[in-house]
């Protein structure tokens, strides 16, 4: 069942194309990734979708909502202010009465999710004194006070240090449990860790779209990982001549190798390493991540 469904979604501003003409829909209980790097146009999309901002054509439904979009949808912008002399027990409190909810009502919800995103110790500070992943939890426990059925993040942790970024993350996957989630990030490996969906958003367009199992083995290629001791100079040159090598990327002390069979070119190296004596410290099969399945969609 489809919690939301966009067809051709587009916002221009004078000639400029913000969003060219996006369509896709989000599955009930899936958390969804949209993915691009800065400027791709995913914060208009998600504006445009959290009812901000309106759209220069399309159409966004809700299958299984009648009445104002809005009341079914949770939004956490990328830059959240609060009323930081309150405590984060009464801004919840505060929330939920915006929204409709009784005192007694929204005591009993803010209650419930100050235990959801680990936030009972620092319930009754004030917020001006909440650390930058502390804030962001209480954000998406404001954006979770009425139960909706969609939760929008934009950019949840972008400006987090890794401790903040891993509590976020640690949140978001327990979240699925309770909601549907759409958040938007530019640092693939943290989509990786936590979505089920991607959504590759560039200049404005969807270029790739659909479960990330799916889009791997779409656009799948078979990689060996080289660790070598010592300068990787001489090695790279070899590699580089090889018509069986697609593709090299090189690190620090490793190379990815792309190449055309993994069991026959696997063997190739073998002996390669083998006759040439190379001081390699290991060989594995290289999992594609995120960020080069992305880099070879753009290209």
């Amino acid at each position: 069942m489809n919690v939301l469904e966009v067809a051709s979604l587009e916002k221009k501003y004078k000639e400029k194309h913000a969003v060219k003409d996006i369509t896709f829909h989000l599955e009930r209980g899936k958390c969804t990734a949209l993915i691009g790097p800065n400027g791709a146009g995913k914060t208009t999309t998600l504006n445009m979708l959290a009812g901000l901002i309106t759209p220069t054509n399309g159409m966004i439904s809700t299958p299984d909502h009648a009445g104002d979009i809005r009341a079914m949808i949770g939004y956490l912008p990328q830059y959240p202010s609060y009323f930081e002399w309150m405590s984060g027990m009464e801004y919840l409190i505060f929330s939920g009465e915006i929204t409709g909810l009784t005192r007694k009502e929204a005591r009993h919800r803010s209650e419930e999710l100050i235990k959801l995103v680990n936030l009972s110790e620092g319930q009754n500070r004030r917020i001006n004194q909440y650390s930058g992943g502390m804030k962001q939890r209480l954000g998406i426990a404001q954006a979770l006070i009425h139960q909706p059925k969609l939760i929008i993040l934009d950019e949840p942790v972008s400006a987090l240090d890794p401790f903040g970024r891993r509590e976020v993350l640690n949140l978001l996957n327990k979240l699925k449990e309770h909601t549907t989630i759409l958040f938007s990030t530019h640092i693939l490996n943290d989509a990786e860790q936590v979505c089920d969906d991607v959504l590759f958003l560039y200049n404005g367009e969807l270029i790739e779209q659909g479960p990330l199992t799916d889009i791997k083995a779409r656009h799948h290629s078979p990689s060996l990982k080289i660790h070598i001791e010592g300068d990787l100079g001489p090695y790279r040159e070899v590699l580089e001549e090889l018509s069986w090598v697609r593709q090299l990327k090189v690190e620090k002390e490793s190379m990815t190798i792309e190449v055309e069979k993994l069991n026959r070119d696997r063997s190739r190296l073998f002996t390669l390493i083998s006759e040439g004596d190379w001081p390699v410290a290991k060989l594995e099969s290289s999992d594609q991540s995120l960020e080069d399945l992305f880099m070879k969609v753009m290209r």
